[in-house]
């Protein structure tokens, strides 16, 4: 769970964008979590293929926490 301000302690994630396993560019979105001010979608900070982690949509998780995986590309 990326730290969307400075206040942050945790956030609720709504949802993938990109399918597991699925090959995605620097930049892309990937998936969307919300605030109680604000819903974001969250870029990708690097290429590779996403590997969705054990979360739960509409789930709430402290910042920092291990949403998903980018894995190189082969």
């Amino acid at each position: 769970m990326p730290k969307l301000d400075v206040s942050m302690t945790d956030g609720t994630f709504l949802g993938w964008l990109v399918p597991d396993g699925q090959a995605v560019s620097e930049g892309e979105p990937l998936y969307t979590v919300g605030t109680d001010k604000v819903e974001t979608e969250i870029p990708a900070p690097s290429q590779g293929v996403l590997r969705h982690g054990a979360v739960e949509v509409d789930g709430e998780y402290p910042v920092g926490t291990t949403l998903g995986v980018l894995e190189p590309e082969h």
